[in-house]
């Protein structure tokens, strides 16, 4: 098994003075922010001065020394303590770094220029100097990294004499800030540890440079160990030196094969192989092994199987794992061979530390079918009902809803809050509905990530008498020979307690013709009709009466045959 350990570097000056002024004790301090308002006229050293600059009241001023007889070459026989300056100061530029001054200054007109590295040398124009009053001048923040020092020389001259003082050797030293961040001299660095290492066992040492001045606190780093990935069997199983980077073995029960992760919501899949070696004769039932999941397990969550070269145990998923409910299982595992041992012996065991990975999970309705009882004369636009799901994941996301089976067309959806609206009039003797109960569909759609949840909403429609009975107006051909007994079926198709029983009265002289019933299951009517002597043709009228009061009246015509009544057929109709 491979870890992944995340160090930190700390280094010395981790926040670094940048807005302070730098002190050497043999040197000139100076403050990073410099003057107050920028000077014009500085691209050389020897460029005028249209304006006399405000500058620091404790500006450092070197003093060439006094000349033997006038103004004559001497031999340079002192040293100028170096001037200290940051680096990456943040200006404005140009900045005062010192004033130059010849003690003849107040006796003739001085003019002053410098020469050397920064100057007329690479980097040129780094430094440059008010000719009349000497002021000298840094142009740009300065790099220690890439150049620590700069030898610059300064010269006076006699204006109208043509003599010179002895050139004034200066040094700037360029004083290290906290400005770079240590660097892994390798990444990413690997190393190997066998498993079932004690604690103290020497992984790696992993080492780091900064480029800050060596030796000061800027270029002092440290090292901790800030992530663990994975985290098993314990997030501290490494330790690390913090000067010296060594990484050792902090913990025991490092373990190559049993630290393992698996998704959640799978079934059947494959958790771990434990692979066992056995002494006895291979192929044999003493050499052959079982397994078992002995403790972790209450939930019956995983399932142990021996594999095909029967020494090798198989960990699979019996049921589904929830992220959200249990990330993670320890489980205690037992080998035995097939043949119980001949003489006692202790029991091989092995833990199996089981990460759950989380996976996202689609919205679950709750119910996922949920039963609304409503009349089937529910006005348009009526709330019917509320249906929302939830999202399972640690980090819910909104959720959208949207109708996906509404065979009648009768409902709506809001997108957002799952409110269910009737869009068109309910039937409960519709065809889309079955024995009064009509079934939708709702879809929830996660809006980041592509997830749907569905449910289901049962709406049983409560009867209401809004259906009459009817009967079948078929024409009646019958044979005037003897009295006939006619009987026609009466339908409704309201539920129970709207239907039948069923009543029957005649209307409009009607009798004449005929008596009518009801026969015994109320569902039938029963017309008896009455012998003629001739051939007629009339109509019968009658009103059909349900169960809750609803009434249909039916006219059926009739048609009698004094001839015999085979010449009817199928239309004749005997007693």
């Amino acid at each position: 098994m491979a870890y992944d350990i995340t160090i930190f570097l700390i280094w010395g000056w981790a926040l670094g003075r940048m807005s302070e002024t730098l002190q050497s004790g043999n040197g000139f301090d100076y403050p990073l922010t410099g003057g107050e308002e920028t000077a014009e006229g500085f691209g050389h050293e020897d460029a005028g001065i249209a304006s006399q600059p405000k500058y620091p009241a404790s500006l450092p001023v070197l003093e060439f020394p006094k000349p033997l007889v006038g103004l004559v070459r001497r031999k340079r026989d002192w040293v100028i303590p170096p001037i200290n300056i940051p680096e990456n100061a943040r200006g404005p530029f140009p900045m005062y770094m010192v004033q130059i001054r010849s003690n003849n200054d107040k006796e003739v007109k001085i003019l002053y220029s410098i020469t050397g590295s920064g100057v007329d040398q690479p980097p040129v124009g780094l430094f440059t100097v008010d000719k009349n009053s000497g002021f000298l001048y840094v142009t740009q923040p300065l790099d220690r990294e890439r150049q620590d020092h700069y030898v610059l020389l300064v010269h006076a001259v006699a204006v109208g004499a043509g003599l010179a003082e002895n050139p004034m050797e200066i040094i700037v030293q360029v004083i290290d800030m906290n400005d770079n961040l240590p660097v892994f001299t390798q990444d990413p660095f690997t190393g190997i540890v066998p498993e079932a290492s004690l604690p103290g066992f020497e992984v790696m040492e992993v080492t780091a440079t900064d480029a800050d001045e060596p030796g000061s606190a800027n270029s002092d780093v440290r090292y901790t160990i800030i992530n663990q990935e994975p985290e098993l069997p314990s997030p501290n199983m490494f330790v690390i030196n913090p000067v010296t980077g060594r990484i050792r073995v902090n913990a025991a029960g490092l373990d190559r094969e049993n630290t393992v992760s698996v998704p959640e919501n799978k079934v059947n899949a494959l958790v771990v192989k434990m692979p066992v070696s056995d002494g006895d004769e291979p192929h044999s039932s003493n050499w052959a092994t079982k397994y078992r999941i002995v403790d972790g397990d209450p939930g019956g969550m995983f399932t142990v199987n021996t594999g095909p070269s029967r020494l090798e145990g198989i960990i699979t998923t019996a049921k589904p794992l929830d992220f959200e409910k249990d990330n993670r299982y320890t489980l205690l595992v037992t080998v035995e061979n097939e043949v119980p041992f001949a003489t006692p012996l202790p029991t091989s065991t092995s833990t199996v530390q089981v990460n759950v990975e989380d996976r996202n999970d689609a919205p679950v309705f709750d119910p996922v079918e949920k039963v609304v009882s409503i009349s089937e004369h529910l006005p348009v636009d009526s709330d019917l009902v509320l249906y929302t799901a939830i999202d399972p994941d640690i980090m819910a996301h909104k959720l959208m809803y949207r109708m996906d089976r509404d065979p009648a067309k009768w409902l709506d959806i809001n997108s957002e809050t799952g409110m269910i609206k009737t869009k068109h009039s309910l039937d409960r003797e519709s065809p889309f509905a079955k024995d009064g109960k009509y079934r939708v569909l709702i879809l929830a759609i996660e809006d980041e990530i592509p997830a749907t949840g569905t449910g289901t909403i049962l709406i049983e429609l409560e009867d209401v008498n809004d259906n009459a009975p009817t009967i079948e107006d078929t024409p009646l051909k019958l044979c005037n020979q003897d009295p006939r007994l006619v009987r026609l079926a009466v339908t409704d198709r309201d539920g129970p307690g709207f239907a039948e029983a069923f009543s029957v009265e005649l209307l409009e002289g009607s009798n004449m013709y005929c008596a009518a019933q009801m026969d015994e299951t109320g569902t039938v009517v029963e017309l008896t009709f009455k012998a003629m002597r001739e051939q007629r043709n009339f109509y019968i009228n009658l009103r059909v009466t349900d169960a809750g009061g609803l009434k249909q009246d039916h006219v059926i015509h009739v048609t009698m045959n004094e001839d015999s009544c085979m010449t009817w057929g199928d239309f004749c109709v005997r007693s």
